[in-house]
């Protein structure tokens, strides 16, 4: 069973999250002190990067949303003036 293109974005986003938190708590306690300089800039900049990827699933997720919602009222608006139309023509009319 596979997944859709919204819960693979969702999934990715939040295993990017969760990494940058893991790094984050485990850069904060455990290795505080420890890195070299250099290993301290590659560290953080992976965290940033897992950070990055997060944020940027999140923005592309809402697009997502929006164009889908879009549809959904163009098609619910669409159908409602077929509905309208169709009542119209099967009603009689009468004269006054």
């Amino acid at each position: 069973m596979g997944l859709d293109a919204t819960a693979r974005r969702r999934w990715l986003g939040g295993i990017a999250l969760l990494a940058a938190l893991v790094m984050l708590i485990g850069g904060e306690t455990a290795l505080k002190g420890r890195l070299s300089p250099l290993a301290f800039v590659f560290y953080w900049l992976i965290c940033f990067a897992l950070t990055s990827v997060a944020i940027f699933m999140a923005f592309l997720d809402v697009r997502a949303v929006q164009r889908q919602t879009r549809q959904e009222q163009r098609d619910l608006l669409d159908s409602t003036l077929r509905k309208i139309e169709k009542d119209a023509k099967s009603k009689p009319r009468t004269r006054a």
